[in-house]
């Protein structure tokens, strides 16, 4: 059962359960469309839900697909994940948030989906579906974030220490992920002095189409010259936390008032989850790119590709196409084998399948369709 908040905001179509995915979560799924229907799974990123796909999930569904979107570990009302900092992080490694998937079907006797989509770091989770199980996710669609392919073996590039050159600059900087990694990052977010429901407020605005200084572009290097181009949402400056980050970006009231992709009401949902849970969980995600076992592990599938068809979906004015550079050409000549398509959004930024539901859904069932 969903708490009222989350239930009572959901369009007409989508039901919502609980189920236990045999590794540990019981997890809270969306779903619309007949179970007998080929299915197609809907992975969020941070700070997201499986709420975050409610205006793509009826439209796929009355296109004749089994939709499910769950709340992945350490998100939502799903349960079973640990969300104490100094907790067992390696149960958020990639590996077994495949397995969380893989367990989730396995309940619900699905033995294989059309395709899986993934938004954000849910596109780093729907990619390594699709490396490591490609008999039982066949398609896959990432969506604002690209996937250059597992980590090589070992690597001839020089190795660039971005924290220090950041620091070092002459408007001293510091990258997110590694601030998202930090003790401090989920206080900083879940007690900050705005308020939780501003705090995602004006983090939602500074990340989308209405914010005007997201005009993105290719950067040169993995450098901290380069990077220091980025909005301070993906490198910060080195003296504040992501609170005060989005603080100084709080859209006014006539900006909130105009948003119609993510109504008060809608964001409310979003407050009041996080407001109970923090934000650790997700957090955790993001700390498993700082330890090397992890690291070690993934590079069991070096030199690996995603091989099932493959097609990419962001807005054109979101910088996360952009943030790791190079990353979009390799996804597109090695990671994908049989890339299909690469397609920038007019009017969304980062939370495209939010910002320009009815175009996602278009172009997702135009995929789904050729594959």
């Amino acid at each position: 059962m969903t708490n009222n908040i989350y239930r009572d905001s959901l369009p007409t179509g989508i039901r919502s359960r609980m189920i236990d995915n045999g590794n540990g979560l019981n997890m809270h799924v969306l779903e619309a469309g007949e179970a007998d229907k080929p299915a197609v799974l809907l992975l969020h990123g941070f700070p997201e839900l499986a709420y975050s796909w409610r205006k793509v999930i009826p439209k796929l569904a009355s296109a004749g697909y089994h939709v499910i979107a769950p709340d992945q570990r350490g998100y939502g009302l799903t349960t079973g994940w640990d969300g104490d900092y100094d907790g067992d992080l390696g149960k958020f490694r990639f590996l077994n948030l495949v397995r969380d998937t893989l367990g989730l079907l396995a309940a619900m006797d699905i033995d294989h989906v059309e395709g899986v989509v993934g938004h954000d770091f849910g596109s780093f989770a729907a990619a390594n579906c699709a490396l490591i199980r490609p008999d039982v996710f066949q398609s896959v669609a990432l969506m604002s974030a690209p996937y250059a392919g597992p980590p090589p073996l070992k690597s001839d590039a020089p190795i660039v220490n971005i924290d220090a050159g950041l620091a070092s600059l002459e408007r001293p900087r510091k990258h997110y992920h590694r601030y998202y990694s930090t003790r401090d990052a989920n206080t900083n977010m879940w007690r900050c002095r705005q308020g939780v429901h501003d705090f995602m407020r004006a983090y939602y605005h500074y990340k989308s189409a209405d914010w005007a200084g997201n005009t993105p572009y290719q950067l040169g290097s993995w450098s901290a010259d380069e990077l220091a181009k980025l909005p301070t949402y993906y490198v910060m400056e080195l003296d504040q936390g992501m609170a005060e980050t989005a603080a100084a970006e709080m859209p006014t009231p006539d900006e909130i008032a105009a948003c119609t992709w993510l109504p008060d009401e809608e964001l409310r949902v979003y407050a009041d989850t996080f407001g109970r849970t923090g934000f650790q969980g997700g957090l955790n995600w993001y700390r498993g790119r700082f330890v090397e076992a992890f690291t070690r592990e993934q590079q069991v599938f070096a030199g690996c590709s995603i091989d099932v068809p493959a097609c990419f979906i962001s807005g054109k004015s979101d910088w996360g196409v952009y943030q790791n550079p190079g990353a979009l050409e390799a996804m597109q000549n090695s990671a994908c084998t049989d890339f299909h398509s690469c397609h920038l959004i007019d009017g969304a930024g980062h939370w495209v399948q939010q910002e320009q539901p009815d175009e996602v859904a278009r172009l997702l069932l135009a995929f789904l369709a050729e594959t």
